[in-house]
């Protein structure tokens, strides 16, 4: 049987075809730093992701990616699409087993999770994230645009910014003269200046009463706060009963003119994650410190 052999100019098309189909899939490789400073090459875009910190599981889908997403910890509960993906535990008792079966392209974890090495022992691809500030998560959504080979890094964060400025506008300048506390959880642990709580406080022009020496998310001594006398107090609603019992609280300033912004959990969730929904953060804060304020005037 005859084989009409290809005319040059055919045989210049299918060798161009070949050639772009290789170049792409070399160009497809990158490498990515993650925040130990450890190089993940990927030989293309991880079509199967697992999340294990809440942070990151938003920004993922805030990136377009949440679809590839076939687990996540036990915390990520934004969007809602994600409520029928198998739970992986937390940061101190992930379940490797799990993620093994799960067959993922690429992990991601908070930095000091203690799974990252039985991950890379196993040679699963893993990046790691340190997200305390505003700086940091600008950073991680560019990382993981590069990782995920997502575009939408500069318009998450530029909405961002535009949600924060917004909140600026919703409060006047009485009320941005207030001093705040905002305490993360119990022990009590509040939000320093140089976290990203206390760096939106900052963008709403309050005054967070944590000196930034203290750190991003420092244990206090609660006659600190006392001594302080904040005008405004922030924190979780299931903690505002024990809080008001607190020796020398019920006089805080903040305390006796009930100018406490008490979050739920759907809020508090939103508060203290360092992701996408910081610019829907900063407009619960100033939506609260706008109506304490204006209803005791």
């Amino acid at each position: 049987m005859k084989h009409t052999p290809l005319h040059p100019s055919l045989f210049k098309i299918s060798l161009g075809v070949v050639l772009c189909g290789f170049l792409t899939l070399i160009q497809a490789a990158v490498d990515v730093a993650d925040d130990r400073g450890k190089t993940i090459t990927l030989q293309s875009s991880p079509q199967r992701l697992i999340s294990l910190l809440p942070s990151l599981t938003e920004s993922i889908c805030a990136l377009g990616k949440c679809s590839n997403l076939v687990g996540v910890d036990r915390f990520s509960n934004w969007p809602l699409s994600l409520q029928n993906l198998p739970k992986l535990g937390g940061i101190s008792d992930s379940n490797l087993e799990a993620i093994v079966q799960l067959k993922p392209d690429l992990v991601l974890v908070d930095k000091s999770s203690p799974i990252i090495s039985r991950l890379e022992d196993l040679r699963i691809p893993v990046m790691a994230f340190d997200v305390k500030t505003m700086s940091d998560e600008e950073r991680t959504l560019k990382k993981l645009d590069l990782a995920l080979g997502s575009k939408e890094s500069e318009r998450v964060w530029n909405q961002i910014q535009a949600e924060i400025t917004r909140a600026n506008k919703q409060l006047d300048g009485s009320q941005k003269s207030m001093t705040v506390y905002f305490e993360v959880n119990a022990a009590p642990y509040a939000a320093g200046r140089n976290s990203f709580i206390g760096e939106l406080l900052t963008r709403l022009e309050l005054n967070n009463i944590i000196p930034e020496s203290l750190g991003a998310f420092p244990k206090i001594n609660p006659e600190f706060v006392v001594q302080a006398k904040p005008q405004i107090i922030m924190l979780s609603e299931t903690r505002l009963t024990d809080m008001k019992k607190r020796p020398g609280w019920p006089e805080i300033p903040a305390i006796k003119q009930n100018r406490i912004c008490a979050f739920k959990k759907e809020q508090s969730d939103i508060l203290v994650r360092p992701g996408p929904r910081m610019g829907e953060a900063a407009l619960i804060l100033s939506q609260c410190v706008a109506e304490k304020v204006s209803s005791t005037k």
